[in-house]
């Protein structure tokens, strides 16, 4: 699939790169008019290059747009800041708050519960593989005066690389398309611990020129492969002092030859016509969103049972890690799902009081397998879960002078009940100081995974009613010249999970639950930058505090990030340097475990990881629109002691040097 990528870019490139040129650019120098009528100023500028008729200047910096489903937009950015060194991973984005796995492209253990994100419709469920499946409202959309690429490019584990490839066109001022495929291959150091990915993106956006009709579409087609090990052992094997284990795959594993696939092609439209001819006062709109996507998810294993040596007798032990099976070798268990949403609403725009919106949503799912389990004890277990549900609302959109805010309100009107409100307000106090406040209440209904999911592993089988899951938030943001600060307070009820029923030592027997209490939840993140001269000190805090009758959601009370670097031109300003420290920490906690299986996390109470320290040093250049990165990972964990960990059953990374690159071309 990467060749055939790459061979359409090299086509594609070709045909409307001069087009584009003669299109959007003229030897005067003249700017064009861009998706947004609004064009900020930017110091930064493409540089000058001379045409056959004269000099002309390359369009600004900023007239490159980066344009998101709800048309914020933002510009590409090239420069070299303390938050692209913390951008430049595997997901794209700041992971603070998200603790990665030993190798590339496995889950993550979320440190900050404040990330998870809540909508009212229910989902397939195996959250812990969706960290890097990117969702309709991830996916961006572009308009660019030339034709842009970029290639992300970053050293992995062992045996293996990571790689994103982007381009887009404008084959005119009004249409614009995008080409994007990342893909991963990482063998890992532990054993069973590949890693092979790939996220396939097509975009389009179009309007016509007086802007009546507009839409943005996209197609998706992702795979995230995983060998699943089941974590080590032996724990003190690994925490010793025996140097036969540095050499990490000597460490025994639960699983030798068990993998997870999960894979899903989207297709999405978002569209808006305009009633009325030409832009007046009062708007009148249609709009239409239109989302198709179908997934699947297989946990597959050849060898069933598990061997492990006795750390007390030394002997060889046999057993099953997941519980009995149905069969006797080779497990193959596939879920199979589909969705079809659709919504279409009117939207009265009054330049003076906003936005008003009146839709109705229908949402039609199929979770289903092929098979249909009946138990010894004559209970069945149904092979699929389906239904349509339909719900109206209407949302109310406000920007002018320094207030900008959104309120949305939905209810379901089918057999199923669901209703989500979200409320969001920000004032603008001045160009450095700004203040805003969100609000959502929430009946949600539960991802299917936990109301039904058949296994060949008897353990693994189950058929529940489910009540939906309650939630409220309400958050309080403020970025001013000296701090940012957030604080989100929480409360949940009908908290759905997974816990381990099984009795039996190393073994794993899940089953969803749902806790009937109310769980209260706080946060106060902090952050702020301190320079001095060529010298700065990042710091962000956070600080988390759960009141529950049970221990359901378990977070570090401290999450600590501090980077001091230090930044200059050199060369004659040709190279901008920038080279530093961070150090990352969070305090104890009885951190989920992972279970690959239903590809998500589970709650445990038995072991507590965290309280280590982790020191990363970097190197970061620019020259020119290309950045440079080379960073020592946690190299401190050769003389601070092996007992990091991400789960209590798998190891953190040790120390690793890596090497990456991002390199814009503006043609």
């Amino acid at each position: 699939m990467l060749k055939h990528f790459f061979l359409i870019v090299v086509l594609l490139f070709s045909c409307f790169a001069i087009a584009q040129k003669k299109q959007l650019l003229n030897s005067g120098g003249t700017k064009t008019t861009s998706m947004n009528n609004e064009v900020p100023q930017f110091n930064d500028s493409i540089k000058e290059t001379k045409s056959t008729s004269g000099k002309f200047k390359r369009a600004p910096i900023d007239f490159y747009k980066v344009i998101s489903v709800e048309n914020d937009t933002t510009f590409i950015d090239t420069s070299l800041t303390i938050q692209k060194e913390y951008i430049f991973n595997y997901l794209r984005k700041d992971n603070f708050g998200l603790l990665p796995f030993a190798n590339e492209g496995q889950p993550y253990q979320t440190l900050d519960f404040g990330l998870n994100q809540f909508q009212g419709f229910p989902s397939i469920g195996f959250q812990g593989k969706h960290f890097n499946f990117l969702q309709a409202d991830d996916i961006k959309y572009y308009s660019v005066p030339t034709p842009l690429t970029e290639l992300y490019f970053k050293t992995v584990m062992e045996q293996g690389q990571s790689l994103d490839a982007f381009i887009t066109v404008n084959t005119s001022e009004n249409f614009n398309f995008s080409l994007a495929y990342k893909g991963l291959n990482s063998v890992g150091k532990y054993v069973n611990q590949l890693s092979s990915t790939g996220n396939f993106r097509f975009t389009t956006n179009y309007h016509t020129t007086n802007r009546r009709y507009e839409i943005k579409a996209h197609f998706t087609a992702q795979d995230i492969s995983n060998g699943e090990n089941g974590g080590i052992v032996n724990s003190s094997n690994f925490e010793g002092d025996d140097a036969a284990y540095s050499e990490r795959a000597r460490l025994s594993v639960f699983n030798e030859d068990a993998t997870s696939l999960l894979d899903g092609k989207r297709y999405f439209i978002d569209q808006q016509f305009r009633i009325n001819k030409t832009v007046g006062t009062n708007n009148l709109y249609i709009d239409h969103e239109f989302n198709f996507e179908n997934k699947f998810y297989e946990f597959t294993q050849a060898t069933i049972a598990s061997t492990i040596i006795d750390p007390d007798t030394g002997s060889n032990v046999t057993f099953n890690r997941y519980g009995d099976s149905y069969a006797s070798t080779t497990i193959n268990d596939k879920t199979r799902y589909n969705r079809m949403y659709n919504k279409v609403g009117a939207t009265y725009e009054n330049l003076l009081l906003g936005k008003f919106q009146f839709f109705i949503e229908d949402f039609n799912y199929n979770y289903f397998y092929r098979t249909l389990i009946v138990r010894a004890d004559n209970s069945v277990i149904a092979s699929k879960l389906d239904d349509r549900i339909n719900a109206i609302g209407g949302s109310y959109t406000y920007q002018k002078g320094r207030w900008s805010g959104k309120a949305i309100f939905s209810n379901s009107i089918s057999d199923q009940a669901m209703r989500n409100l979200d409320v969001n307000a920000n004032y603008k106090i001045n160009e450095q100081n700004a203040i805003g406040f969100k609000l959502q209440n929430i009946s949600k209904i539960p991802d299917h995974v936990y109301n039904l999911y058949q296994s060949s592993y008897k353990g693994y089988n189950w058929s529940n009613n489910f009540n939906n899951e309650k939630i409220t938030n309400l958050e309080a943001v403020l970025n001013t010249k000296w701090i940012n600060a957030s604080a989100q307070i929480s409360s949940l009820e009908d908290k759905l999970y997974f816990v381990n029923s099984s009795s039996v030592n190393n073994q794993i027997i899940l089953s969803p639950e749902q806790f009937s209490g109310t769980i209260k939840y706080f946060s106060l993140k902090l952050s702020r930058e301190f320079k001095y001269g060529k010298f700065a000190l990042d710091n962000t805090f956070l600080y988390q505090q759960v009141e529950q009758s049970q221990d359901i959601i378990n977070v570090p009370k401290l999450t600590a990030r501090n980077t001091f670097y230090y930044s200059d031109h050199i060369f004659k300003r040709a190279l901008f340097l920038q080279t530093g420290f961070t150090f990352n920490y969070f305090s104890k906690f009885y951190a989920n475990d992972y279970n690959p299986i239903v590809g998500d996390f589970y709650v445990q109470n038995q072991k507590q990881i965290g309280d280590f320290p982790m020191f990363d040093f970097f190197i970061n250049a620019k020259i020119s629109q290309t950045r440079i990165y080379l960073k020592a990972e946690h190299f401190n964990s050769a003389f601070t002691g092996n007992d990091f960990y991400s789960a209590p059953s798998y190891p953190y990374r040790d120390f690793i040097v890596r090497f990456g690159i991002v390199w814009n071309f503006f043609q």
